[in-house]
């Protein structure tokens, strides 16, 4: 993807701290409204190529580029760009209100969107005037959301947003993020909830001890992992036989049931339409967005 069609470009981006390779030559685009789930095992160098993205680090190789520039030199970059990386940056006596409305007054937003926001991520009413300290963890996601989005920005850098949310909270947050990417903007998500991203995200960037191990549409990664099908016949002994004559291992699930891995519906349908075998059920099970990456980061350790 050329860097002018990206809302954010790692080209090579490598980061050192001291002996430890954090972030190794990682090169990645995000397209404009899209949602990218962000995935790597505990210290795969995701929070740390989030602050190269940000400014927040200085890289030792590469380069990262949010709307073909640095960081830095973005103007008003809280109108382009928000971010959070960890739920905690609050002072715990300030009530959630005041706490947005001292970031507005810094960034020079008008106060009015305070209100805006705090209805948007539904903390208004009392909750607005609790003070931070006797928020829970999910309370505190939505507080920082809710700062994220004071500027308006094209693009939204979230780290383990799912982090204390509940079920109802979780749902919350997927709607969320894809109404955003519905408006045009960029989300870049990085998360250990695999259940959940799954469930959010168009693309998937997944990397491993700071490298790069796939990048990809999620239709397109899950469909990589060989499922099974699942497929019901009152012929079953005559169409195990005529799946063993074609090589495929059928199991025995129950009664008229069996399950073909390493198979598709297509391949299992001509079998049985060819030895007049009459199915009642023929379904494909795909593979999980959590057996993609344990598979794939299996592979470098």
């Amino acid at each position: 993807m050329a860097r002018a069609a990206s809302v954010v470009l790692a080209d090579g981006l490598t980061k050192r701290y001291g002996s430890l390779v954090a972030v190794d030559d990682l090169s990645f685009a995000l397209a404009a409204g899209t949602v990218t789930g962000f995935l790597g095992p505990n210290g795969a160098g995701k929070t740390t190529t989030l602050r190269l993205l940000l400014g927040l680090a200085e890289p030792d190789g590469g380069h990262a580029f949010v709307f073909g520039r640095r960081y830095r030199d973005l103007d008003r970059p809280l109108h382009r760009v928000g971010a959070v990386l960890e739920a905690s940056d609050f002072h715990p006596g300030r009530r959630g209100r005041d706490h947005l409305r001292s970031q507005a007054i810094a960034a020079r937003i008008p106060v009015g969107r305070v209100d805006e926001l705090l209805r948007l991520v539904e903390l208004d009413g009392a909750a607005a005037q609790r003070r931070v300290k006797a928020y829970s963890l999910g309370m505190r996601q939505r507080l920082a959301l809710a700062g994220a989005l004071l500027g308006d920005p094209e693009l939204l850098v979230l780290d383990e947003p799912a982090n204390g949310l509940d079920p109802e909270g979780m749902r919350w947050l997927r709607d969320f993020l894809r109404s955003l990417a519905g408006e045009g903007r960029t989300v870049f998500v990085s998360s250990h909830v695999l259940a959940e991203i799954a469930q959010t995200v168009d693309r998937v960037i997944i990397i491993n001890k700071g490298r790069l191990v796939i990048e990809s549409p999620l239709d397109e990664l899950t469909a990589r992992v060989a499922g099974s099908v699942r497929v019901r016949t009152p012929m079953r002994p005559q169409l195990e036989r005529l799946l063993e004559a074609a090589g495929l291992h059928a199991q025995v699930l129950d009664g008229d049931e069996l399950l073909v891995p390493g198979a598709d519906t297509r391949r299992i349908g001509e079998i049985a339409f060819r030895g007049d075998i009459l199915l009642h059920e023929l379904l494909q099970e795909s593979g999980s967005l959590e057996d993609v990456f344990l598979d794939l980061t299996a592979e470098q350790r």
